[in-house]
Order: structure tokens, then C-alpha cells, then sequence
């Protein structure tokens, strides 16, 4: 990607890129592992409801200032806050120790040795760079990361595909009706619409917002307006398209080797890994591999990010990752908190299998009543001022929120 675009591109690029993180590879790969090319129009579907909640929670921000606990704080009662945030705690817990245990056991798929030094020198590494580089070398660093995901385009190249059945998978919805597949739609939009990605793309829009030349919040000057809210509609699209295409890739290339091949069982991403080389030889493992840690590189700053966000406006810290660690003390030290909670995860009795799946489905859970809140904070003009959601996020903002509502009740009933 030219390198002028890259800097044009912001926190929606880096929000859809890290959709895809480990725990996302791993349902995807399930996913076509176990129903073939059927639930590929699962990916396709989410793409203008994942974009429509992402740009409001990106509005929020940009126009607000604040971050969405900071919002729920102080537009909506206590309890809604509290729910959220501490779903959220537990969600982005479980899932960073699901993606920090999948870069270990991949490095050492690759290169062999101990795949615990590798969790926890991967930790360390991530915990420095959020804390010690600067903002705006790191956000770049971040954006180059997401190039990762090409990887998984490239798989496609290197196996067989079916390509018509792959295209009736994607476009004609179709699903047996049994709870695994119901929970594994669940599972698919609970690792593609997360809430995690909601609060950290939004505390990403007020945070560039402040290194503007002119500070305040759009509300303040909403004449500026229209040049950011067309930035976060392109920056917002172009991110989630690329991160659904590249799940989209990942569920096609498992469907036609592993499903292919009757593996219809994958626990991990590092497991998917493994039994590709068998099928589709060593190249294909190492793709997909290196996909793994690249991706998961950019996921676990911004899931312990994401926390610290939400936790730093809900007890009113001094937050943002362009604050220096001693003028953000509580800030940086939640975010080696949460990344020191998943590696004692990782090395716990806890199945890290089930983590990882789980993670996906509390997203599932918590989704649905934040996205409610977000609709009705940016519908309110007393929230947004001058620019409140126009009527088609608010329309796509409601109608994902049923979605996830309906996936969770069918995983539930089915």
C-alpha cells in the first residue's frame, strides 16, 4: 500500500486489521473447517453492519472528545456502564490470552523451542511498545502490521479452491439448523463485531482529535466537520472491508484443504497452521503462520488498549497513549495489567481452547446492548450537538443490534 494512503488512514484501518487477530483466525478457520464454504456469507453479511457501528463509535469520539465509557458515564445511568466495562474486562482478558498463547505455539511451530518463553517474550514486547514508543511512531508501526493480513490472501493462491461453491457460500445465506452452527455464527459475529474494536476506535478518534492543531471536539467547531466525518466514512470502509475479506480468505482456504480433507475439527489458529502443511505443503503452514504473530502483534495492544480505555474513563484517569507513562500512571499500568492477567491465563489450568472460543461469544453478548447505547448517545443532540447520527447509521445501527440479539437467543434456544 503507498506509503501517502498508509498516512491518510487512521484508526479504522487499524480497528478492521485488528478484527482479525488470532481468536478471530481460529473461529474463521473453524468456521470453514467444519461447514465448508456454507458460512461464508456470515462475513459478508457483517460488513455494512460492522461498519455502521464502527463509524458511530468513531462519530462519537471524533465529536464528543471522549472515549465511549467516558460517554456511557456521562449520558447514561451507572449499571448500563458497569455491565458494559466489566464484559468487556473479561472478554478482553480471555481473548488476549487466547491470541498470546497462539503467537507462542506458532514461533514455535516455526522455529522450534518453548512456546512459553515465547508467550511471555511477546508480552513484554508488546507491554514496552504500547508504553515507551512514541504516539505517532507507534499508530504507524501499527498500520504497517496490518499489511500482515495479506498473507491470508496470498493462501489462496497457494491451494485449490472451489470457486463457485465458494461464491454460493458467501452469497446465498444457508445454515443447518443445529446448535453448532448456531453457535458458530454466534462466534463469527462475535469475533467480527467485538466490542472491544468499538472502544478503541473511538478513544483513537478523540486521542487524534487533541493532536490537532485545534484541539476541541467536533461539537465545538462543527463547521470542521464534514472534512473528518468523510475521513472516518473512507477510513471506516476501507478498514472493515479489508478485514472481511481477509476472514472471508481465511474461512475459503480452510474449507477447501482441511474440510476438503475431512479435518473438520480446529481448536487453534496454531492448529489450523499445522494441518495445512500435510495438505497443501510447507509454504501454505508458513503463510498462514506468519499471519498469526503479525496479526496478533497488532491485536494485543489494542485489546489491552481498548480496557485501559474504558477502564481510564470510567474511573476518570488520565488516559491516552500519546500521555507519557508518568502523566498516565493508572493508564499504562492497566494495560501491562490486562497482558499480565492473559499470560497468567495461558499458564493457568484454564483451557486456552475454550478461551479463545468463549472470548468470541461474550463479544457476541456484550455487543448488542452497546450498540444500543451508542445509538441512542449519538442520536441524542444534547451528546452530539449539531451532528447527531444521520438517519442510515442510526436505521443499520438498530438493525445490528437485533442481529446480534437473535444470534445470541438462537445459540441459546438451538
Amino acid at each position: 500500500m503507498p506509503r501517502h494512503i498508509m498516512e491518510e488512514l487512521g484508526p479504522g484501518l487499524i480497528t478492521g486489521a485488528a478484527d482479525d487477530d488470532p481468536s478471530g483466525i481460529a473461529t474463521y478457520s473453524q468456521a470453514g473447517a467444519q461447514f465448508g464454504y456454507a458460512l461464508g456469507w456470515t462475513v459478508v453479511l457483517c460488513l455494512p453492519f460492522m461498519v455502521a457501528v464502527q463509524e458511530i463509535s468513531a462519530r462519537i469520539g471524533r465529536v464528543t472528545g471522549v472515549g465511549l465509557a467516558a460517554a456511557l458515564r456521562l449520558h447514561a445511568p451507572r449499571w448500563v456502564l458497569v455491565f458494559v466495562v466489566g464484559l468487556l474486562a473479561v472478554a478482553n482478558v480471555l481473548n488476549l490470552a487466547a491470541d498470546l498463547g497462539a503467537m507462542g505455539d506458532t514461533v514455535r511451530l516455526l522455529i522450534g523451542g518453548h512456546d512459553a518463553v515465547y508467550t511471555v517474550v511477546i508480552a513484554v514486547i508488546c507491554v514496552w511498545a504500547e508504553i515507551w514508543m512514541a504516539y505517532k511512531r507507534y499508530v504507524r508501526l501499527l498500520k504497517y502490521l496490518t499489511l500482515a493480513l495479506l498473507s491470508y490472501i496470498a493462501l489462496l493462491f497457494v491451494v485449490k479452491v472451489d470457486w463457485s461453491a465458494a461464491a454460493i457460500g458467501a452469497f446465498l445465506p444457508r445454515m443447518a439448523l443445529t446448535r453448532d452452527a448456531a453457535l458458530t455464527v454466534v462466534a463469527v459475529l462475535g469475533t467480527t463485531i467485538s466490542p472491544y474494536l468499538f472502544f478503541w476506535q473511538a478513544a483513537e478518534e478523540a486521542e487524534d482529535e487533541q493532536q490537532e492543531d485545534d484541539p476541541r471536539p467536533l461539537r465545538e467547531h462543527p463547521a470542521d466537520a464534514e472534512p473528518q466525518i468523510r475521513r472516518i466514512g473512507v477510513d471506516t470502509w476501507l478498514g472493515m472491508a479489508y478485514s472481511n475479506v481477509v476472514a472471508l480468505a481465511i474461512m475459503v482456504g480452510c474449507a477447501a484443504t482441511l474440510h476438503a480433507h475431512g479435518i473438520t475439527t480446529i481448536d487453534t489458529a496454531q492448529q489450523a497452521a499445522s494441518a495445512l502443511e500435510p495438505i497443501a505443503g510447507p509454504l501454505a503452514r508458513t503463510v498462514f503462520a506468519c499471519g498469526i504473530i503479525g496479526t496478533g502483534l497488532l491485536a494485543i495492544p489494542t485489546l489491552a488498549g481498548s480496557l485501559a480505555y474504558a477502564l481510564g474513563d470510567t474511573f476518570q484517569w488520565e488516559t491516552g497513549l500519546s500521555r507519557t507513562p508518568r502523566q498516565a500512571r493508572a493508564f499504562y499500568a492497566a494495560i501491562a495489567a490486562a497482558t499480565l492477567l492473559g499470560v497468567l491465563v495461558v499458564f493457568s489450568p484454564l483451557d486456552p481452547i475454550r478461551a479463545l472460543f468463549w472470548s468470541a461469544v461474550v463479544n457476541g453478548v456484550a455487543a448488542a446492548p452497546m450498540i444500543v447505547a451508542m445509538v441512542l448517545m449519538g442520536s441524542r443532540a444534547d451528546v452530539m450537538g449539531k451532528l447527531t447520527l444521520p438517519s442510515w447509521l442510526v436505521v443499520l445501527g438498530w438493525a445490528t443490534a437485533g442481529l446480534m440479539a437473535a444470534a445470541t437467543l438462537a445459540m441459546v434456544v438451538l
